[in-house]
C-alpha cells in the first residue's frame, strides 16, 4: 500500500530511493602488512553501494538465525560472518604465541595501531580513544576518576540508563556529591525543548552535566552538540554523554560535538565483539583543567595498571588494564572499518530510514492516536522506535505477554522498556522497542507491523 510522501511521510518508494543512494562511502582506513590477510575478505560484500541490492549483499554478510528477525540490536548486536572468521584467528594467534601474539599486534601496549584506525572515525584523535570494554566500563571510569566533592552538583535525565546512575549513586553516597535530575520532553519533543531543559536547570554548584545521546528507554536523539555549545561550554560545564546506540548508528564527529567524554558501546549498533567499548576524551582533559582551576587534580586514571605512571601519557595510562582481550579489540576495529567502507553517513540515513517508515507503518495499522513515544522530527530520530499499542499504557504484564507471543509465535524479536513520562508520575509507562539496523530491510518492518497488528487482534479479539 503506497502512501503519499506529502506531510514528512515515507512511502515505500521514497524509502528505496535512500536505500539507492549514490554518495559517496566512507574512506577507506590503510592497513598494515599484518592486517591484510585478515582483512582482505571483509569487505567485498560493501561493493556496488549504489542499487538497493547491494543491501541485500551486506545483509548477507551476517549470521542471523533465518527462522526470526532479530530487531533488539539496542542490547546487542550481531558480529558480521567474516569479522567473526578474523576473530577466531586472532584468538589462535594469541594461544599459539602468548608471549608476542606473533608481532600480529605491534608493539606493546598492543592497541595503538587499532586506536589509529578507529579514530578519524568518530572526528577524534588517536591520543583521544580508549578502547574500552563497554559503555558501562567508559562511563565508571570517567565519573569514579573526576575529582567531585561534596557538594557538586550533576546534573542528568530522568531517562538515563543505569551506566550512568549508578557510578552517581556512588558518587553521592560516598563523596556528596548533589544529584539534579533534569526532566526531558517525551511528547512533542524539540531541540530547543531539551536544550531550555539542561539550561534552565544549571546553578552556581553545578560541575557536570551527564546525558544519553540517544535514550535507550524511548530512542529520543537528544540535540548533543547544541546541550555542549549552548549550555554546558558558556557556563564552563563538562560533559559526559553516553553513546552507548550511537556508535554504529550515527556519522558521529566529536570534535564538532564539543563534548568532553564520550562513552559507547562497541558490541550493540556497532556489531562488534562482546566486551569491546569506545571511550572518547577531549584533548587530554585540558579544557577540564580550565574549567575547574580550584582543582589541582582534575581527574585520577583508576581503572588503569599504570595509574601512577603519569610520564606514559593519560592514553597508555587509561588503555593499559592489564592483559586485555586484545582479539576481540582487533575485531572491533575490523568492523569499524566495515563501517568505514559502507560509509558511516550512509549508515545513518538508512536506519533512520528504515525507522521512519517502521513508525508510519505503525500508524497506519493500528491509527494515528497510537501511543508514539519516538520522536518523529528528523533531528531528534533514531533507529529505536518505542510504542505501546494497548490503552494501559502501565500493565507491564500485557506488553510482557505479547512481547513473549510476538516472538514464539511469529518470530520476531524485539524488547519492553519502562519509564516515567513525568518525573513525578506516580507510575512507570511501558514501551515496546524496535531496532531497525543495516541487515533490516522494509519487508522486515511490514512484516512485523503485520505481526503486531495480527496478534493485538486476538488479545483484544
Amino acid at each position: 500500500m503506497e502512501q503519499s510522501s506529502c506531510n514528512g511521510k515515507l512511502d515505500r518508494r521514497d524509502f528505496l530511493k535512500i536505500m539507492g543512494l549514490a554518495a559517496a562511502g566512507g574512506t577507506a582506513t590503510a592497513l598494515t602488512p599484518a592486517q591484510a590477510l585478515a582483512d582482505r575478505t571483509a569487505f567485498r560484500c560493501t561493493a556496488d553501494l549504489g542499487k538497493p541490492r547491494s543491501w541485500k549483499r551486506i545483509r548477507r554478510a551476517f549470521i542471523l538465525d533465518p527462522q526470526t528477525t532479530y530487531m533488539n540490536i539496542g542490547t546487542t548486536g550481531s558480529t558480521p560472518r567474516q569479522i567473526l572468521r578474523n576473530y577466531n584467528r586472532y584468538n589462535k594467534i594469541v594461544a599459539r604465541y602468548p608471549w608476542d601474539m606473533h608481532g600480529e599486534w605491534g608493539h606493546w601496549p598492543y592497541t595503538n595501531g587499532l586506536v589509529e584506525r578507529i579514530a578519524p572515525q568518530f572526528g577524534a584523535a588517536p591520543n583521544e580513544i580508549v578502547l574500552s570494554r563497554n559503555t558501562t566500563d567508559g562511563m565508571c571510569s570517567i565519573l569514579g576518576g573526576l575529582n567531585l566533592q561534596s557538594g557538586d552538583e550533576v546534573l542528568f535525565t530522568h531517562h538515563e540508563h543505569v551506566a550512568a546512575t549508578s557510578p552517581l549513586h556512588v558518587l553521592a553516597t560516598r563523596h556528596g556529591v548533589l544529584l539534579t535530575k533534569v526532566e526531558i520532553p517525551v511528547f512533542n519533543a524539540t531541540e530547543q525543548g531539551f536544550v531550555d531543559a539542561f539550561a534552565n536547570a544549571v546553578t552556581p554548584a553545578t560541575r557536570l552535566i551527564v546525558f544519553s545521546h540517544i535514550t535507550y528507554k524511548t530512542g529520543a536523539r537528544l540535540p548533543a552538540e547544541k546541550i555542549c555549545k549552548e549550555v554546558a561550554i558558556p557556563n564552563g560545564i563538562p560533559t559526559l554523554v553516553d553513546g552507548a546506540h550511537s556508535i554504529g548508528m550515527l556519522d558521529l564527529d566529536l570534535h564538532a560535538m564539543d563534548c568532553d567524554f564520550y562513552a559507547g558501546s562497541g558490541h550493540k549498533w556497532q556489531c562488534g565483539p562482546g566486551a569491546t567499548g569506545i571511550l572518547y576524551i577531549k584533548n587530554n582533559f585540558n579544557r577540564l583543567r580550565q574549567f575547574w582551576p580550584d582543582r589541582e587534580e582534575v581527574y585520577w586514571p583508576i581503572n588503569s595498571s599504570l595509574a601512577e605512571y603519569p610520564f606514559l601519557g593519560l592514553q597508555m595510562q587509561m588503555q593499559y588494564i592489564g592483559n586485555d582481550n586484545y582479539p576481540a579489540k582487533r575485531a572491533l576495529a575490523d568492523v569499524c572499518d566495515m563501517w568505514d567502507r559502507i560509509g558511516r553517513n550512509r549508515i545513518e540515513r538508512y536506519v533512520l530510514a528504515l525507522a521512519k517508515h517502521c513508525r508510519q507503518q505503525i500508524r497506519d495499522a493500528f491509527g494515528h492516536d497510537v501511543i508514539m513515544y519516538s520522536p518523529d522530527a528528523p533531528e531528534l530520530a533514531s533507529g529505536l522506535t518505542a510504542f505501546n499499542p494497548f490503552q494501559d499504557r502501565t500493565d507491564l504484564a500485557a506488553l510482557t505477554t505479547f512481547r513473549n507471543r510476538l516472538r514464539e509465535e511469529y518470530g520476531y524479536i524485539v524488547r519492553t522498556t519502562d519509564f516515567h513520562v513525568h518525573i513525578d508520575d506516580a507510575e512507570k509507562e511501558h514501551a515496546l522497542r524496535i531496532s531497525t539496523h543495516l541487515f533490516h530491510s522494509s519487508d522486515d518492518v511490514e512484516g512485523l507491523v503485520a505481526a503486531m497488528h495480527d496478534l493485538f487482534t486476538k488479545m483484544n479479539g
